[in-house]
């Protein structure tokens, strides 16, 4: 993330725009750039609390876990900025300090929306939407609510970046290139920056993105399976320091899908603290199922890397050792790769996988050195 102002103008938005700022997001069809300002703002507006008998704190902006009340909008005309262009639905009534919440219409559960590989707003456009903030639905979306307060509402613009010849950003079917919308946000429930959490929500949060990472990973979206890994892991290393030495939840028997390569070991169904064993295992897991999700995304740097850290993590694990060897071999580092697939083979002798992976090593190494033989022939002759 690379906040910063806009270096290009859009609409009224100039680089000079103080309230501008960009970055990059993470959606189905890859990685974009977002551009942002800040368009209207209702004074006096501030967080629904609906544990507080109805009433409202100033001064609030979502955190994680907050539902909130969102809309986003289509522009029909990237430079026509003060009238949105596929709004629709009926306007929700300014907050009132005294207001019940139940006179607020706020859902107090988030709208399911499944995400599409042809779009890079997740969410329902022109109507009003409940986002519970955190899981990632739309990572655009949150990224603008994060900074927001009831009532404001800003204008973004995306513009696919090019995320290599094999993950092109899919060609979006909301409107065309670049896409400008309006990002409303009308109210939200409280939520915890991440530091506020307790460990027990933490590991909670941290089991639910790795199974959403896993639903994702098989419906095809591996941005956004690679988002939710991502996400898993930076919450759960900050779980380190509060582990037990001891197994106080009984590992459940790992569930092998081999259709997918994923790691679907199940986390305890318990949101208590892990165990020392338990925290190893799962981290190393997200390690590896994040180094599946870079191979196939053609980043083998990052999938070594990865990988390279699951297996010390978990030394056993055979999957990490086969997808580091993988990644070794994309990034043309031959004997690293056969180290990989000779420690796979040490773990599973009978791997069909890891001996045509050293067979196909082997092969492309005896290839090149008949290769550099027949030159050097020829230097010589």
């Amino acid at each position: 993330m690379d906040p910063g102002c806009c270096p290009e103008t859009y609409g009224d938005c100039s680089p000079d725009d103080r309230d501008a700022t960009s970055w990059v997001c993470v959606c189905a069809s890859g990685l974009w750039k977002v551009q942002r300002r800040r368009t209207h703002t209702k004074g006096g507006q501030a967080a629904l609390n609906p544990g507080d008998d109805g009433s409202l704190s100033s001064g609030d902006r979502p955190k994680i876990g907050s539902l909130c009340r969102v809309r986003v909008c289509l522009k029909e005309d990237i430079h026509k900025t003060d009238s949105p262009g596929s709004c629709k639905g009926e306007e929700m009534l300014p907050i009132q300090a005294d207001q019940p919440v139940a006179e607020l219409g706020l859902e107090m559960t988030a709208t399911p929306i499944p995400r599409s590989q042809s779009s890079a707003l997740h969410v329902l456009l022109g109507d009003w939407t409940t986002l519970r903030l955190g899981e990632g639905q739309c990572d655009v979306t949150e990224a603008c609510l994060e900074g927001m307060r009831a009532g404001e509402r800003c204008e973004i613009l995306l513009t696919p970046l090019d995320n290599g010849p094999e993950n092109p950003a899919a060609q979006i079917t909301e409107g065309s290139q670049p896409l400008c919308a309006t990002v409303e946000l009308h109210s939200f429930t409280p939520g915890e920056e991440s530091w506020e959490m307790s460990p027990a929500d933490k590991w909670d949060w941290v089991r639910s993105h790795k199974e959403r990472g896993g639903a994702r990973f098989r419906s095809g979206d591996v941005w956004g399976a690679a988002d939710s890994y991502s996400r898993a892991l930076k919450l759960l290393i900050t779980l380190y320091s509060h582990t037990s030495e001891t197994d106080t939840i009984p590992e459940e028997e790992e569930e092998e899908q081999e259709e997918t390569g994923e790691e679907t070991s199940r986390l305890p169904a318990n949101p208590q603290v892990p165990s020392t064993n338990v925290y190893q295992n799962t981290k190393a897991e997200l390690h590896s199922n994040l180094s599946l999700c870079q191979l196939k995304l053609k980043q083998p740097q990052r999938a070594r890397a990865n990988a390279a850290k699951a297996t010390q993590l978990e030394p056993g694990g055979a999957k990490a050792w086969y997808r580091l060897g993988q990644a070794c071999q994309m990034l043309d580092e031959m004997e690293d790769a056969k180290q990989a697939f000779r420690r796979l083979l040490e773990l599973q002798p009978d791997s069909p996988a890891a001996q045509k992976a050293l067979k196909d090593v082997s092969s492309i190494e005896k290839e090149r050195n008949a290769q550099l033989g027949q030159r050097l022939s020829k230097m010589f002759s």
